[in-house]
């Protein structure tokens, strides 16, 4: 035939034809699936054309945004924790985070405590929303053993600088009479004085690694104020005043530490609280994707795969940017797999993930039906299922022609 020796797909490595491995690493479908409910949905559809006569493996992933701390938490196999701490407005609310207890090893997403989707009817409020809960629930880990810290930093609803979160693990910010200064961003510049008498020894013992995309610095027009105070309430004409608070404390800060952070990549993520940990807890903020690629191990299952299952939601020209799909890819493309994704739909121009490592990309919706229907879980599963069914036996006539 004319095309018997040629590609007829578009998943192609230098290896043996014959199929051994596959590695199924996807995205959450947000309001439909997660991220292992989507794999192993993918997986079932492979395993009618395959059976057991490949191996195929699924792993959880997450961008360091929503669903990273139970996304890294299933994938090292470990247990949840929940508690109550101080929500972003004072009032008490029910947070988790997912501890690996032969590491040490606490996930979390600031979120759970101090997160937009806390903000209850009263509304958001910039002057008195705090990072409390974050402390506390840092706090609560260290007492459960654990010294190394993942966390997430998506989705804030403070712009306190993270003086809350450092608060709750001892750090005292006084006024000029002595007195502790209240939460929120509203009197950051009444700070006077901060002192660390009642810090625990054992943090400094804790390693911070953030899941951190934002490249903001804390202050001006590119700052954690100007650029994100506007989603947490902070009204266009008080944009100035709300950065000189943070200036204030960020002057205070370097002087108490030493060290300058403001003009650090990442200092204005989550309304400041970036800012308070590079200065306080040295910690290290790295992209989302690679922190979760990393600690997930992802590399090792790679280095013999076959073909990478991968995939999100809805894919377009931002996924090429280096969402998900992408960083997986690329990370894929060095131990030369082919690379597939599924996903809820696609736009035009989600070709030029084509051009970003992603071989093709396969929408799962397979009839019309509303976005409602499309997303409903049992309908998103066996589409998930029945697409990936179709895609893999055409890869199996690819690799017996």
């Amino acid at each position: 035939m004319f095309w018997a020796n040629r590609p007829v797909f578009a998943v192609e490595n230098n290896r043996s034809q014959k199929m051994k491995k596959i590695v199924i690493v996807v995205d959450s479908f947000k309001g439909s699936m997660d991220s292992l409910e989507a794999g192993h949905a993918a997986r079932r559809g492979i395993e009618r054309v395959y059976g057991k006569e490949v191996e195929i493996v699924v792993k959880p992933v997450a961008d360091g945004g929503e669903g990273t701390m139970r996304a890294v938490t299933a994938g090292l196999g470990g247990t949840y924790v929940t508690l109550k701490v101080t929500g972003p407005f004072g009032s008490e609310v029910e947070a988790s985070y997912g501890i690996v207890a032969e590491r040490g090893l606490a996930v979390m997403e600031m979120a759970e405590a101090s997160g937009i989707t806390l903000v209850g009817q009263s509304g958001l409020d910039p002057a008195s929303a705090t990072t409390y809960g974050v402390g506390e629930m840092i706090l609560d880990a260290v007492k459960r053993g654990c010294r190394d810290f993942i966390m997430g930093i998506g989705g804030s609803a403070t712009t306190d600088g993270g003086v809350g979160m450092l608060s709750a693990l001892g750090y005292e910010f006084l006024d000029e009479t002595g007195a502790p200064i209240l939460p929120g961003a509203a009197f950051l510049d009444r700070i006077a004085r901060i002192r660390s008498d009642k810090v625990p020894a054992v943090l400094r013992e804790c390693r911070f690694r953030i899941a951190c995309d934002v490249k903001n610095p804390l202050l001006g027009e590119q700052g954690a104020v100007y650029v994100y105070g506007p989603q947490k309430g902070v009204k266009e004409e008080e944009r100035e005043l709300y950065d000189r608070k943070m200036a204030h404390y960020a002057e205070k800060t370097r002087d108490f530490t030493g060290k300058d952070m403001r003009t650090k990549e990442g200092a204005g993520a989550a309304g400041g609280l970036g800012f308070a940990l590079l200065s306080y807890l040295d910690a290290v903020l790295e992209p989302g994707i690679s922190l979760v690629l990393g600690i997930l191990e992802m590399e090792e299952e790679f280095r013999t795969a076959d073909v990478v299952v991968t995939g999100e939601g809805r894919m377009d020209a931002q996924t090429a940017m280096g969402k998900v799909p992408v960083g997986i890819a690329r990370l894929a493309k060095k131990y030369d797999c082919g690379v597939l994704a599924f996903v809820g739909g696609a736009t035009r121009d989600a070709v030029e993930c084509n051009g970003a490592g992603i071989d093709a990309f396969f929408p799962i919706v397979r009839g019309i039906s509303t976005l409602e229907e499309a997303m409903l879980k049992d309908n998103a599963e066996a589409n998930m299922e029945d697409t990936a069914e179709q895609v893999f036996r055409l890869v199996r006539m690819k690799n017996t022609l």
